[in-house]
Parts: structure tokens; C-alpha cells; sequence
């Protein structure tokens, strides 16, 4: 595992210890960039069920100005701190070893306001993927955010919820990627 690209190009991530998490491949991540944009412009991006912080960290190295980390293993906050560390960006990142739910409510307590939502829990948590709509209910999403859900190729994802509309789906092996965008307020339509 490494950063795919920008600042932090290169540098090795190290993986959670354990067979408790399913870090995503080299491959898997950059697909997900081009999918969502290559690069950003600051924002605030959200690593809930981060494991290792992978794919925070690609979204720092490629110009999110801050990231989110959530997870409620010990071992995973240890290896996110070890890799915000390698890659010199802890300043950039606040790190909650809380669960996902919890997690939501502190951020929107703390004031954070996310353009980049990731959703990568363990497979078997099907309903966890509903945290997209509760992040919505709570005004967590910016306006147009992107939701990036990673997911067995035998959960099926709807193509819309009340506050999302899925705008890409890529399956690599077993593994799928659904991207939403948030459509605002009851739904409302931005294009």
C-alpha cells in the first residue's frame, strides 16, 4: 500500500496488524480518484471505517486541506497516526476512535462540514452504509458532496436515496464502487 499521487506520492502506508480490516488496493484507490477527480481544491474529507487512513490520505496528498479519521479499532487509530506521521500530514487531520454513528454527531458538534464523504465499512455491516443518509439528515454534506461507498459486489446499493444520486458504479473483482453526489436539501436536483 502506498500514496498513489500528489505530494505524498510514493510513500509506503503501512497496513492495520490483524485480519480485522480489508485495506483497499493501490488499484481500487486510484480508479476512485479518477472517478471523483484527480485532484481538489481544498475541503474537508471524511474517512469513516478509515482502517489504515489510506484513502484520507490520498485525498490530503491530492489537495483536500482536511481530513476526518474514524474507526473504532485501537490498532487501526495506531496505524492512522503512524501513517499521517510517515506522510507529514497529521496538522491536517483530526483522528476519533469512536463508532461511525458516534463519529457523525461529534463532527457535526465540532462543525465539520465534508465535500468528500468515504464509506468503506466491513462488508458484512451491510446497514452501515446508511450513515450516508444520516450524514445528509444532519447537514454533515456540503453542498454537491461526493459519497464514495465501497462495497461487496453482493450488497446491492440503491441508485438513489432521498438525499443521493448514485452517478458511478465500478466493480473490481469482488469489490464495487459506488459514487453519490448529494443533491441537497429534500432532494433537490444540482447539475
Amino acid at each position: 500500500m502506498r500514496v498513489v499521487a500528489g505530494q505524498a506520492k510514493g510513500l509506503p502506508l503501512k497496513a492495520v496488524p490483524g485480519k480485522t480490516t480489508r485495506p483497499t488496493t493501490d488499484k481500487v484507490k486510484e480508479s476512485i480518484f479518477n472517478m471523483i477527480g484527480p485532484f481538489f481544491d481544498g475541503g474537508t474529507a471524511v474517512d469513516l471505517f478509515a482502517g489504515s487512513g489510506g484513502l484520507g490520505i490520498e485525498a490530503l496528498s491530492r489537495g483536500i486541506e482536511h481530513a476526518v479519521f474514524t474507526d473504532k479499532d485501537k490498532k487501526a487509530i495506531d496505524t492512522i497516526q503512524a501513517n499521517l506521521q510517515k506522510t507529514k500530514m497529521e496538522d491536517q487531520a483530526q483522528v476519533y476512535r469512536a463508532d461511525a454513528e458516534r463519529a457523525l454527531k461529534a463532527m457535526k458538534k465540532n462543525g465539520v462540514s465534508a465535500r468528500l464523504l468515504f464509506l468503506d465499512p466491513p462488508y458484512h455491516m451491510e446497514k452501515a452504509y446508511g450513515l450516508m443518509e444520516r450524514a445528509a439528515e444532519i447537514g454533515l454534506l456540503e453542498e454537491g458532496a461526493i459519497v464514495v461507498c465501497e462495497h461487496d459486489r453482493d450488497i446491492e446499493l440503491p441508485d438513489e436515496t432521498e438525499h443521493c444520486i448514485r452517478f458511478k458504479k465500478e466493480l473490481y473483482g469482488n469489490t464495487v464502487i459506488s459514487i453519490y453526489r448529494y443533491q441537497g436539501e429534500e432532494g433537490e436536483r444540482i447539475d
